[in-house]
């Protein structure tokens, strides 16, 4: 069965596209009419789907909120300059560089420079 993913409505159509390709259950804030939701509405609807976050507002890297195991997953992508190029690239890095369903429950943060997993997940 596939992983289930939200995409966030920071990242573009082409980041779920990205994400569907690699086999994962993808839905986005913006197709559910969630546009606009304040971080702890969303977070409270996207957690009541089981769904793993993919985002790129950097609030949801917050573990003391956001606590690592207490949840499906985050994948945080952090980009240096902000554009759907950048944001696809770090996405396309992220499909190919690990699967959701070996880290339940963590923190990964995408950067240019690098994939970090929060080590108590």
């Amino acid at each position: 069965m596939p992983i289930p993913v939200k995409i966030d409505e920071d990242l573009s159509e082409e980041v779920a596209a990205i994400f569907a390709e690699a086999g994962y259950a993808v839905a986005t804030v913006r197709s559910q009419g969630w546009s606009g939701l304040l971080d702890d509405e969303l977070w409270t609807r996207v957690q009541a789907e089981g769904r793993w976050l993919v985002t790129a507002d950097k609030a949801f890297g917050d573990v003391r909120q956001y606590v690592p195991g207490s949840h499906a997953g985050i994948v945080l992508i952090r980009a240096d300059h902000e554009s759907r190029r950048t944001y696809r690239d770090l996405a396309r890095t992220a499909v190919q560089s690990f699967r959701l369903e070996d880290y339940p429950g963590c923190l990964i943060v995408i950067t240019p420079r690098g994939i970090r997993v929060r080590d108590w997940c």
